[in-house]
């Protein structure tokens, strides 16, 4: 069984809880450490990147860099941004073989990858977060075993972190891929990237991804201009459950109170820690279930969230009055979320991991997005539907500012009535509805 069979849906770790002091190392002691990895770079006078041959010779503009046999993608945070990373991976895979792909992760969200099955499972490799010295020693742990891997290339997939930087340029990477501010006003990280790209923020985030693979096969000083058109939008492959699973989570659902032919609507009112501004207010989805429940009287509700959730998401059960809703935080494995999904109509959730999840699936997914924008976050494929209310001051974070923002006031996402999400999800459910068979 894969780690994301059994785990448990927790997605809350020291990183989620201490998002703010993270955020605040990175930004102090990254600077630092970035400067002084530069610095050692500089004055070593050598790197063991393609600008270099296997003999030593200088390599001179213009050649065409050695052949790449390994990549090791570096993706620390953000499950949802794995997800929109599935065409970047396929690439990687077609160019080098899934044999020799690895990803490089927080312990809790190698899930995600685990889902996307275009790796070994052993070419996941975890940073553990229990507290900030577990992951700083699990980093050195990990580091070592790729080190002793010897993997060719190393593709920085955070934005503008600093720590995943200095993680890449500790890799020993032959090449090493990431983004770089150029004379744009993102954080500074160092110049310990062989392949600089420049972060466009005009493109939708799997699209900048597969630039990233691409970049490998380009000469380092032709960056950050290339011939490159990014292939247009697709939804990747679809989340595969077996029977038996089917089968487990209808029974769950039995045990919930579910009716054998009801038919569901999912709600999940949260959004990640790390951008607690991207929240819904919760009356706002008590309001939206008590208009669902009185337009379609066959249908039950499904509250989703995590085990630590599963207190506040009984009271919003409890306060809605009805055998028609369920509480479900809590009580799936991460698969088992999957095949939920798969199981209903419509979720309704902010914007957050669980939309890019659900994309894997057949539901239809209605995700509410404010401090960010669905042009460059929304999941993909055409049962995805973003609401945007589009403010003056929406989108207020982005990469380019490490996801800060002034805002302590989410009009964004007030401005997004339930009129509306109820209008939408109506809609969607209909349209299912005269489908089916």
């Amino acid at each position: 069984m894969s780690p994301a069979q059994a785990a448990p849906l927790n997605p809350r770790t020291a990183f989620g809880r201490n998002t703010r002091t993270l955020l605040w190392i990175d930004r102090y002691g990254g600077v630092a450490i970035c400067l002084i990895l530069t610095l050692f770079r500089r004055i070593l006078g050598r790197d063991a990147s393609p600008l270099r041959l296997r003999s030593g010779q200088a390599r001179r503009p213009g050649d065409v860099p050695p052949s790449c046999r390994s990549i090791l993608f570096l993706k620390l945070a953000e499950q949802g941004s794995t997800v929109l990373a599935y065409e970047a991976l396929r690439s990687a895979v077609e160019k080098v073989g899934r044999e020799n792909v690895y990803f490089l992760a927080f312990e809790e969200n190698r899930f995600v990858v685990d889902i996307l099955e275009l790796m070994p499972a052993e070419n996941v490799l975890t940073i553990r977060t229990a507290s900030p010295w577990t992951m700083a020693a699990s980093a050195v742990q990990r580091l070592r075993e790729i080190r002793r891997r010897r993997i060719d290339a190393c593709i920085d997939m955070e934005f503008f972190t600093r720590s995943s930087a200095a993680l890449a340029f500790l890799t020993g990477s032959r090449r090493r891929v990431g983004f770089h501010a150029y004379f744009g006003e993102g954080p500074w990280r160092g110049d310990l990237f062989t392949h600089r790209v420049l972060y466009n923020p005009h493109l939708h985030t799997s699209q900048i991804f597969a630039t990233l693979v691409r970049a490998l096969d380009v000469p380092p000083e032709r960056l950050p201009t290339f011939d490159f058109v990014p292939a247009p939008l697709s939804a990747p492959p679809p989340f595969r459950s077996a029977p038996e699973e089917v089968k487990e989570v209808r029974a769950l659902l039995r045990g919930a109170g579910m009716p054998e032919q009801a038919r569901l609507i999912l709600l999940n009112a949260n959004a990640s820690d790390l951008l607690p501004l991207r929240r819904w207010d919760r009356q706002n989805y008590l309001e939206l279930a008590r208009r669902l429940l009185a337009e379609f009287p066959d249908l039950c509700l499904g509250f989703t969230g995590a085990p630590e959730e599963q207190g506040a998401i009984s009271s919003l059960v409890e306060a809605l009055g009805s055998t028609r809703c369920l509480c479900l935080a809590g009580r799936t494995s991460l698969r088992q979320l999957f095949v939920l999904y798969g199981l209903a109509e419509v979720l309704v959730t902010n914007d957050s991991g669980p939309a890019h999840f659900a994309s894997l699936t057949s539901v239809d997914v209605v995700t509410l997005f404010g401090p960010e924008t669905p042009l460059l976050f929304a999941g993909l494929g055409p049962r995805n539907h973003p609401l945007w209310a589009g403010l003056a001051c929406s989108p207020c974070v982005n990469a380019l500012n490490n996801r800060q923002t002034a805002c302590r006031d989410n009009v964004c996402m007030q401005r997004i009535s339930v009129e509306q999400v109820f209008h939408l999800t109506r809609e969607i459910y209909r349209r299912r509805l005269s489908l089916s068979p």
